[in-house]
């Protein structure tokens, strides 16, 4: 794993969506070396531990980051009061993130409410051979839908309560995809209960799948154990893992979702 600290500056920070914030920041050394599905660890003062940030897109050539974020706590609260220009101290680019197939395979992205962001990098990758089928609580809480078309991703919007979108779950949605379109692979991050249903059809087909796995952390960098998670060696075998260093990113088929 290769990642540094890194002096950002704010290049821009917008509210998009009811506590979600959009920010782009100079960050040449992270975004050249950043991949779909890594992460950032943020020092947010005066708090003494870092605030992990999925990586919501990067460009090496330009030096930028973007991260989109919502307001969970009282870190995260003190990063959306941040301005343009303000500079911040990350760490990064930290985790495992997605692996890719060659860009002509077919992908299906299914995000739940926050956990679209790191989704995205994956549809600029595989463009307009990428499915983006995403839920959200209600339509004021959609956020990136136009950034997937931009992509040239197909995009399937869910929302719980039908003002927006398909009436119903991001599961309901990608089981129809699935059996009027084949994929190659599908990626999956937001809550835990909608992964393990997305990884259990998609296991059903013999896709393979993989997860993002969210985990309250400290380090990011796998030395404090705060962000264990219940995962399975190859035999099937019961183990934890650190959410960090092996993770953010797991196959599937090795995660213990009891």
């Amino acid at each position: 794993m290769r990642y540094t600290q890194e002096y950002a500056k704010i290049l821009y920070i917008a509210e998009t969506a009811p506590g979600i914030y959009n920010m782009t920041l100079a960050a040449p050394v992270i975004a050249g070396a950043a991949a779909p599905g890594q992460f950032v660890n943020i020092l947010c003062e005066p708090y003494t531990l870092r605030r992990p940030i999925s990586i919501c897109g990067f460009d090496a050539g330009l030096g930028v980051l973007r991260l989109v974020f919502e307001i969970r706590g009282k870190g995260t609260r003190w990063l959306a009061g941040r301005e343009k220009g303000e500079t911040l101290d990350l760490v990064g680019p930290l985790g495992h993130g997605f692996p890719l197939l060659e860009k002509d395979k077919k992908a299906v992205l299914v995000g739940g409410g926050i956990g679209t962001p790191p989704l995205l990098p994956l549809a600029q990758y595989y463009g307009k051979n990428a499915v983006a089928i995403t839920g959200f609580r209600t339509a004021q809480a959609v956020i990136l839908q136009a950034d997937f078309e931009a992509a040239g991703a197909a995009a399937a919007l869910c929302t719980d309560d039908g003002s927006a979108g398909l009436h119903g779950f991001t599961t309901q949605a990608l089981e129809k995809h699935l059996a009027q379109s084949p994929c190659d692979v599908v990626y999956t991050c937001g809550p835990k209960v909608m992964m393990k249903g997305v990884a259990g059809l998609a296991e059903a087909r013999g896709i393979p799948c993989y997860v993002s796995m969210e985990e309250r952390m400290a380090c990011g960098v796998g030395a404090c154990l705060g962000c264990a998670c219940k995962t399975k060696d190859e035999a099937g075998n019961p183990q934890i893992s650190r959410v960090c260093l092996n993770g953010p990113v797991f196959e599937s088929k090795g995660v213990d979702w009891t």
